[in-house]
């Protein structure tokens, strides 16, 4: 990762308090779910988060964690992205960057760019996003 790259994760704290000004109810399965997305570089689904959490929490149900990440999605403090599987991975890191997917494994691993290569043959197109994800075998794989 090149040094200028600043991840933009927010803490679980912070999210709670998002949370609220957004007139949404902070429970303890949500808080649980925040403290699991914090640093976590996995990329996880729905379902992978559930198991994680329903081992802390037994009571925690599927529907709370998707409506979570739907919140959260739809505040902008994370990313829904679908790799190809059928199934949404979550990433919690909003700041600009791609990913690399090992067809191996199935590890997805960030990807930081610098520089945004130079888009021709569309005069007047203005790029308000992009996404690329780079598709091989990872390190551990090879």
């Amino acid at each position: 990762m090149s040094a200028n790259i600043i991840l933009f994760v927010r803490s679980p704290e912070q999210l709670t308090i998002a949370f609220r000004n957004a007139g949404l109810k902070v429970t303890p399965q949500r808080q649980l779910l925040f403290r699991l997305l914090h640093d976590n570089s996995t990329h996880p689904t729905a379902e992978s988060l559930f198991t994680v959490a329903s081992s802390e929490m037994p009571g925690i149900s599927l529907r709370t964690v998707y409506q979570t990440l739907t919140d959260l999605a739809d505040m902008g403090e994370l990313t829904s992205i679908d790799f190809g599987s059928g199934a949404s991975h979550f990433d919690p890191n909003v700041a600009h960057h791609h990913h690399a997917v090992c067809d191996t494994c199935g590890a997805i691993h960030d990807v930081y760019v610098d520089d945004a290569p130079r888009l021709t043959g569309l005069d007047g197109f203005s790029v308000e996003h992009s996404h690329i994800v780079y598709r091989g075998t990872c390190a551990a794989c090879s």
